[in-house]
């Protein structure tokens, strides 16, 4: 069976800049996201750096996904106007040790001068139990953190009176 790729996408009223800070201060997650309610990785955010990912599903269950951090690119404004930033990891547990379930999660910032904040993510799955992943159950969850991601951001431009 082929299964889509779990994907989300929403725009932010918020600077890039913004956008970016809320999704690295992973310590202040479980003020804000109701998929990752929890995010253990030493602070700073590094390239290679381990991160534990505590997911609440849409059901109420909850899992752990060990993880390791494979990107880390803040906000660069490139030469056509367009700021872009990234953050990737990949994904660590036995499964995927055992080659049964692989998956790389790509987060994605756009902004064009003056637009809102582009955001999207996707999981990239591989591997023969795929289904057991759940890829429906991570798209829901992207979703809800998509929404969750802009409400923050949007928010902190409220309350500090910056210009979006």
């Amino acid at each position: 069976m082929v299964y889509e790729h779990p994907t989300a996408s929403v725009e932010i009223d918020a600077p890039i800049e913004v956008v970016w800070r809320v999704m690295v201060e992973t310590e202040s997650y479980a003020a804000w996201n109701p998929f990752v309610v929890r995010a253990e990785t030493a602070q700073p955010a590094a390239v290679g750096n381990p991160i534990v990912l505590h997911v609440a599903w849409a059901n109420g269950g909850r899992t752990r996904s060990p993880e390791r951090i494979s990107a880390l690119e803040g906000p660069v404004a490139g030469d056509d106007g367009v700021a872009a930033a990234y953050l990737g990891y990949v994904y660590k547990g036995w499964p995927a040790r055992l080659g049964l379930v692989r998956g790389v999660r790509h987060q994605r910032l756009t902004q064009r001068a003056g637009g809102p904040t582009h955001y999207e993510t996707v999981e990239e799955f591989s591997g023969p139990l795929v289904g057991l992943a759940g890829p429906e159950r991570v798209a829901e969850g992207f979703r809800r953190h998509a929404a969750a991601l802009k409400r923050r951001a949007e928010a902190l431009v409220n309350e500090s009176g910056l210009d979006h």
